[in-house]
């Protein structure tokens, strides 16, 4: 069965385990969520679990997402989201962080952290000209590309803005489970900065 909680990033630390090893781990914090609907193929055409994370002020939320979430006997929620593949859960039950354990393979997603506009070194890994003086060609993009279309091509990798991308990090091991705390710890790191939504799901490929 599919498991699946959101979280909030806390920031990094490390662990050492039974036979001495250093483990470097993230630590999220996963409060308990809230299942708020479950869809199914004959009312909505397909089947997913609704899950809200996050109280939010009264005041901040309007009359529908009011009704919407006092059908799970739950405050508004801030966040959101849609899992697949559930199994057994009704309106207003509730995900908590001991759904998983320590040693499960899982699936972590992000939003990655803004870095403003950069240059192609920077934001594509391209290499830069010679630094001596008479070069003239340092940190620049290179050729625009052959002569005969008069135009540069599409997805030509140039500076821009970068970071600020939704990222999924495939086969996660868990670490540890600290159920009274509500905290996961995530061997290795995941994206995005702290205090960032994080969604974690059972691995796609794990059995693969």
């Amino acid at each position: 069965m599919t498991k699946g909680i959101l979280g909030k990033k806390v920031g990094m630390t490390q662990i050492f385990t039974e036979s001495g090893e250093l483990i470097p781990v993230t630590v999220i914090e996963a409060t308990p969520n809230v299942v708020l609907q479950v869809k199914t193929v004959e009312t909505d055409g397909y089947e997913a679990v609704q899950v809200g994370y996050q109280d939010k002020r009264e005041v901040l939320s309007n009359k529908p997402a009011k009704g919407h979430v006092a059908k799970a006997n739950t405050a508004p929620k801030r966040f959101i989201r849609e899992f697949k593949g559930f199994e057994g859960l009704e309106v207003g039950n509730e995900i908590t962080v001991d759904t998983f354990t320590a040693g499960d393979i899982v699936d972590v997603t992000g939003t990655t952290k803004g870095k403003g506009f950069q240059g192609v070194i920077k934001r594509h890994g391209q290499s830069r000209g010679p630094m001596a003086h008479g070069s003239r060609y340092h940190r620049r993009p290179g050729s625009m590309g052959p002569v005969a279309p008069n135009r540069v091509f599409k997805n030509k990798k140039l500076a821009g803005r970068m970071g600020g991308n939704r990222v999924t990090i495939q086969n996660l091991e868990i670490a540890k489970v600290i159920a009274d705390k509500n905290v996961i710890l995530v061997k290795g790191n995941v994206p995005g900065a702290k205090k960032s939504l994080i969604t974690i799901k059972s691995a796609i490929k794990a059995g693969k």
